[in-house]
C-alpha cells in the first residue's frame, strides 16, 4: 500500500503533527514520500514554507483549472515533496458539489503522478470535517490513519469516524482499512489509560500498539518550521514516530 489518509473529524488530535513526522520517518527509511495538504488552513503548508505559494501553484489549482500534481509539487528535503493548500480550497465543496467525478478526483490525480515519477509513499493531511475535501482522500487512500488524543471528545469522534467509513463501504465496494493512533499520551493520567483502553475494546486489532507520548519536542518543532526529527532526534516524541513507521512497514500499510 502507498497511499494513507491522516483524518479525524475532531481538530487538534494531532492529524498535521503525525502527517509531517511519519513521512519524516520515512525520510529517514531511505523512502520519498509526498505530503498533500488538503486542510483549507494550510498548517503543513506553512511549516514547509512561511511563504504562502500563489494560488496558481497550490492544490486548488489542481481542482480549479486541472493542473497536474507532478506540477505542483515542491522539493522539502528532509521529507521529500509537498503539494501545499491555500485558503482557496475552501471552495472546493460549494464549487464542485458532491459528484462522483470531484469526489475521485484527488485518486485519479495520484494515478497520473505514480504513472509520471513512480509509486512513492503518499500521506495526505486532511481537513478536520467530511467534505469533499476529506472524501476525495478516503476516495484516494489505501489506508485511513485517525489520530485519537487523550481525551473523551476525541474518543468520541473516531467513532463517528468508524461510522462514516462502514457507511461509505458500499460506495467504495470494499473495507476500508483503517488505524486508530493515540497521541498526547500522558503515563501519569488516569484518563489516558481509560482512552487506550476503550479504543482497544471499540477498535481491535485496528488500535496501533504505538502510541505517541506528551512530548515538549513534537509540540515546539513546527515553530522552528521542523519535522521533529530534525528537531530533537534522540527525543522520546522521534522515537515514537520512528516505531509508528516501523510498524506500519511491517504490517505493509505503508
Amino acid at each position: 500500500m502507498a497511499r494513507l489518509a491522516v483524518f479525524n473529524q475532531k481538530g487538534g488530535v494531532g492529524k498535521t503533527t503525525t502527517a509531517l513526522n511519519l513521512a519524516a520517518a520515512l525520510r529517514r527509511q531511505g523512502r520519498s514520500p509526498v505530503l498533500i495538504d488538503l486542510d483549507p488552513q494550510g498548517h503543513l503548508s506553512h511549516i514547509h514554507s512561511a511563504t504562502r505559494p500563489e494560488v496558481g501553484h497550490s492544490l486548488f489549482a489542481f481542482y480549479q483549472d486541472g493542473i497536474p500534481l507532478m506540477q505542483l509539487q515542491r522539493a522539502w528535503e528532509e521529507v521529500g515533496h509537498l503539494i501545499p493548500s491555500h485558503p482557496q480550497m475552501i471552495k472546493v465543496d460549494s464549487i464542485f458539489g458532491k459528484g462522483p467525478a470531484v469526489l475521485n478526483r484527488l485518486r485519479q490525480g495520484l494515478d497520473a503522478l505514480e504513472g509520471a515519477a513512480g509509486v512513492r509513499p503518499t500521506l495526505i493531511d486532511c481537513c478536520p470535517y467530511v467534505g469533499v475535501l476529506s472524501l476525495n482522500a478516503i476516495f484516494a487512500a489505501d489506508l485511513v490513519l485517525i489520530p485519537v488524543s487523550t481525551d473523551f471528545l476525541s474518543l468520541q469522534a473516531a467513532e463517528e469516524m468508524a461510522r462514516t467509513l462502514d457507511l461509505l463501504e458500499p460506495v467504495l465496494k470494499r473495507r476500508v482499512q483503517r488505524r486508530y493512533l493515540l497521541t498526547r499520551y500522558d503515563r501519569r493520567r488516569r484518563m489516558s489509560g481509560e482512552i487506550l483502553l476503550r479504543m482497544n475494546e471499540r477498535f481491535g486489532e485496528d488500535v496501533c500498539k504505538t502510541v505517541i507520548a506528551e512530548n515538549v519536542s513534537i509540540a515546539e518543532s513546527p515553530a522552528y518550521n521542523r519535522d521533529v526529527f530534525h528537531h530533537a532526534q534522540a527525543s522520546h516524541g522521534a522515537q515514537d514516530y520512528l516505531a509508528l513507521c516501523d510498524e506500519l512497514m511491517e504490517q505493509g500499510l505503508i
